[in-house]
């Protein structure tokens, strides 16, 4: 969480027994807005100053969220002025930096938090500290509310930010790429499999189908009785005699078979031609 070269001066400021806490976590203006807020609005205002864009989905923003806004709103309920808001901020923070930066262990915090709030409730030429704006009885119930909220879970925090978990995964996205429409003579896919024969017989021809079933239709159609027609035949056949009858008879079949002689005496010889043709090539 340290910025490069600021964890460097934190250790050499600490060496020379001078500031252990040495840059500002949020700035007075950003201390000012969240002191106006309430509970909801101080954890939407840390979101947006802490830049946290995972909540839903990352354990470890909803956990800082939650550290920063808890400390926040007690210091308030302490009545801090801005000032010791904004220092308690930075303490908060230089206690997680160390754990989650540098995994300084329990007892190695403890005593930073010692040196970072030396010299309260003495002169300032004396012996100056980090926290020297805070009173006696307010470095007491700083040091009791981070014992309870901050130490007490430290090996939790330890596991947050140093130990690894598995990924879990929430959703998966698929993209599916659709098939063409088939543009004959090429069958659909569902039809690739079908011989051609077939396709090209009952599938790509749907005009030829339907037609041939319109047909069957008329034909159906037709050959049903029809109560009109047949009261119209039998007037017509009521001035027929039977010698009339008799010599349509005998008419008819020497029409048929007339025809039917013409028809197989072409089709013998379109055979013969054929193949004579076959056997001259």
């Amino acid at each position: 969480m340290a910025a490069p070269g600021q964890e460097e001066d934190q250790n050499q400021d600490a060496i020379g027994g001078k500031k252990v806490i040495s840059r500002t976590f949020l700035s007075l203006s950003q201390i000012t807005a969240l002191s106006e807020q309430n509970v909801e609005g101080v954890q939407k205002k840390l979101e947006e100053f802490l830049n946290f864009k995972q909540l839903k989905t990352s354990l470890k923003e909803a956990v800082l969220l939650d550290y920063y806004a808890a400390g926040f709103w007690w210091a308030k309920e302490m009545n801090f002025s801005l000032t010791q808001l904004s220092g308690f901020m930075d303490l908060l923070n230089f206690l997680l930096e160390n754990l989650s930066d540098k995994h300084v262990t329990l007892g190695e915090n403890l005593k930073e938090l010692g040196r970072a709030m030396a010299g309260i409730g003495e002169t300032e030429s004396e012996r100056s500290g980090d926290l020297n704006f805070f009173s006696i009885e307010q470095a007491k119930a700083v040091i009791d509310y981070l014992t309870d909220s901050f130490f007490r879970h430290y090996k939790l925090y330890e596991y947050l930010f140093h130990s690894p978990r598995e990924k879990l995964v929430i959703s998966n996205k698929y993209a599916i790429e659709l098939a063409q429409p088939a543009v004959p003579p090429f069958p659909a896919l569902l039809e690739e499999g079908i011989p051609s024969d077939i396709y090209s017989s009952f599938i790509i021809s749907p005009t030829a189908a339907e037609a041939e079933s319109k047909g069957s239709d008329q034909e159906g159609y037709l050959e049903e009785p029809c109560p009109e027609a047949e009261s119209s035949e039998a007037d017509a056949m009521a001035g027929v005699t039977a010698e009339d009858q008799k010599s349509a008879v005998g008419e008819i079949p020497n029409g048929i078979i007339g025809n039917l002689e013409a028809d197989i005496n072409e089709k013998l010889q379109r055979q013969e031609e054929a193949c004579t043709f076959r056997t001259e090539n």
